[in-house]
């Protein structure tokens, strides 16, 4: 049954496609602004970075002969300086396999410097590169480039070294550093490669309470199951995203043109977001605002599904899942109450019934535990009641219906 749904997908999505071999984002890691230390949480990022390479590593989805590379300046306040960059095969750690590494261009130069609020995109590189397959991006930042644009929830371990190693097969004495610098996107290109499906959402998305350095996230199961038929996963998960305030990240509204609209052939997106507008009201991350509403969440997704079906993109509305007892014992208690979980039922009530989006994933009726709806089932819980921990993941990706995405 699988086998038929995704040549089914496979052949609806090259039939959108002007022809075999477009451009596709492989892999996504969508930039989000810094904050101060008045809020609840630390970046885990130093301030800045200068005269250092920074190694990181990343899964694609889709394979392809060709590849690209972006890195974001989205939320600078000042121009960032790349001296070199090189891509190769990951060989674990900070090791990069010997003799994979290859140079990446900007418009012919080694270099560039981006504008604050710009994104970069390296030239079209002969590399052939496998689906699934890990590969290392190192950046030498020559120049103090202040980590004002970054990704924080990374559940991946990037490497820090002085001056410019971007060519060391083994980084010895890096640094490890739990988060993402200015590297947001890799493209790929290839007879094979199809679409790009977009997963857009929070830390459920993002992967929080997953093995780090495993890629266990949903998007990551999911690509293995769409990656046979060149359908490229683009996560877009930042945690602590929220539909209707900025924060960890700014407003869906407003990141959804860059995170989802632009992405390099994308046909299809799954919005898995919510669950922050409605737990963080009252609680130690959002103590001043007021509690929110189902009427203005469903606004919210109205919003995003018009942009969407503007650009002919499918959108598929995941259920928000269940959190009773999210974060109790810890300075954020107050994520959850009933009251909350209230709105989250009606929300899910539109999702499923409301027919505004063209398919519906009930991500909710996989995770929750039949014998308390309101909770995660305990296998399936990473421990804090909120997030899924990687065989929750795994249920989510694997009760997905890929043909959504073609109806």
């Amino acid at each position: 049954m699988f086998r038929l749904i995704t040549t089914v997908l496979a052949a609806s999505m090259i039939a959108g496609s002007a022809h075999a071999g477009v451009w596709v984002s492989s892999w996504y890691a969508a930039p989000q602004p810094t904050w101060g230390a008045d809020f609840a949480l630390p970046t885990n990022v130093p301030a800045a970075l200068e005269d250092q390479t920074v190694r990181e590593t990343a899964r694609i989805s889709a394979g392809g002969s060709e590849v690209r590379v972006s890195f974001s300046n989205r939320y600078g306040k000042q121009a960032l300086t790349i001296g070199a960059a090189q891509i190769a095969l990951h060989a674990g750690g900070s090791a990069i396999v010997s003799g994979s590494s290859r140079a990446l261009r900007f418009a012919g130069q080694p270099g560039i410097t981006i504008a604050p609020g710009a994104t970069a995109t390296s030239d079209p590189l002969p590399f052939t590169v496998q689906a699934l397959q890990k590969l290392s991006v190192s950046l030498w930042l020559p120049k103090r480039a202040a980590l004002d644009s970054f990704h924080w929830g990374a559940q991946q371990t990037a490497w820090l070294l002085p001056r410019d190693t971007t060519r060391d097969t083994a980084m010895a004495g890096a640094q490890p550093m739990h988060g993402r610098a200015f590297l947001s996107a890799i493209h790929v290109r290839g007879s094979a490669t199809r679409a790009t499906v977009v997963a857009f959402g929070d830390s459920i998305t993002d992967g929080n309470g997953s093995t780090p350095d495993e890629d266990r996230r949903w998007p990551d199961y999911l690509a293995e199951r769409l990656a046979p038929h060149g359908i490229a996963v683009a996560n877009a998960g930042i945690s602590g995203a929220r539909l209707l305030s900025d924060r960890m990240g700014v407003k869906a509204v407003e990141r959804f043109r860059h995170d989802v609209l632009e992405q390099p052939g994308v046909r299809s997106v799954i919005i898995l977001m919510g669950i922050n507008d409605i737990g963080w009201p009252g609680s130690a991350f959002a103590p001043e605002d007021a509690p929110m509403t189902a009427e203005a969440m469903i606004a919210g997704y109205r919003r995003l599904i018009a942009m969407a079906r503007e650009r002919g993109i499918k959108v598929v509305g995941a259920t928000i899942l269940p959190y009773e007892g999210s974060l109790h014992g810890t300075p954020f208690a107050g994520h959850y109450t009933p009251a909350k979980d209230a709105v989250r039922r009606q929300v899910n009530e539109w999702i499923r019934n409301g027919g505004a989006f063209d398919a519906v994933a009930d991500f909710d009726a996989v995770t929750r535990d039949p014998a308390h709806p309101a909770r995660l089932l305990p296998r399936y819980d990473s421990g804090d009641h909120l997030h899924p921990g990687d065989e929750g993941y795994r249920a989510i990706a694997y009760s997905f219906d890929p043909g959504l995405l073609s109806k």
